[in-house]
């Protein structure tokens, strides 16, 4: 197991400090805010352990991002168990940090049960055994921008995400292009075999690319100094169980944009063609003027 994918593990097995109340750290890796998708993983850890009964798995969640998080000092998770009934279970997580909420999300689990089912056909892609990792293309684009060794070290370490895009973006020197982005995408490692850590595992993960997407018809990337993103909500339906360290295809769109927001949505394949999960975000993108 590597060491990034240990990390992952150690940000998602959140401290119980008294009953209904889990502490979580980030890792420190000089970021200036919390990455989103580890504040969702994490609240939907605090959510999980607060189920008791283990035939119920999460099947939607809805979050907000209320205030950046602050990397250096732990996160607060209080959770409000809502409602036990006799199939779905409710609970409301809040994360806390100097006193304050940055973020709240509401998470509905439900007891496994069969009934009709269709779905979306998966895109005929390439396999990710044909495609680059993120990371070989990240050194290529980062080494022609003229980063310095340093930088280009920094803008491709090791992560507990692999990411195989079909249709990559420069961040250094952004294209115009249609709101449309595909990859695969896994964790490095395998995981245990537990149904809701792999729920959790995909939360961090969703988080990764989606709302670049509504950035891409405007030429403009997260690695402009004038131009601001941050996620304000986000929303995730689980369909069928998976493993989130086997091949996932995440398929990516954004409707619209405007009032310096940006909606986003995926569905997430697994690589034999099941549709596991759907996801919806939306971002603030607020370019400022120059000045």
């Amino acid at each position: 197991m590597t060491t990034v994918l240990d990390e992952l593990l150690h940000l998602l097995d959140l401290e119980e400090i008294e009953k209904n109340h889990y502490r979580g750290r980030s890792p420190d890796d000089s970021w200036q805010r919390v990455y989103g998708g580890q504040v969702l993983g994490q609240a939907l850890v605090a959510a999980s352990r607060s189920v008791e009964d283990a035939g119920r798995s999460a099947h939607s969640l809805h979050a907000y991002f209320l205030r950046p998080g602050d990397p250096k000092v732990p996160l607060l998770y209080v959770v409000d168990r809502i409602r036990d009934g006799k199939s779905f279970t409710t609970r409301r997580v809040v994360a806390v940090q100097h006193g304050r909420p940055i973020f709240s999300m509401s998470i509905s689990f439900q007891v496994r049960e069969s009934g009709l089912e269709h779905q979306f056909p998966m895109p005929d892609v390439p396999s990710p055994g044909a495609l680059e990792s993120e990371i070989v293309i990240r050194r290529r684009h980062a080494e022609a921008a003229g980063l310095s060794a340093e930088d280009v070290a920094r803008f491709t370490r090791e992560r507990p995400i692999e990411m195989r895009p079909l249709n990559p973006q420069n961040e250094f020197a952004p294209e115009k292009r249609a709101p449309n982005q595909t990859g695969w995408m896994r964790a490095v490692g395998r995981l245990p075999d537990d149904e809701r850590l792999h729920q959790c595992a995909l939360a961090y993960l969703s988080d990764w690319s989606l709302l670049d997407t509504c950035t891409w018809p405007h030429g403009v990337s997260f690695m402009q100094p004038n131009f601001q993103t941050a996620s304000l909500d986000h929303a995730m339906w689980f369909h069928q169980p998976f493993r989130a360290d086997e091949w996932l295809l995440y398929v990516q769109d954004s409707p619209a944009a405007g009032g310096s927001r940006g909606f986003n949505r995926g569905l997430i394949f697994s690589e034999d063609g099941r549709l596991v999960a759907s996801v919806a975000q939306e971002g603030l993108i607020r370019l400022r003027n120059e000045t």
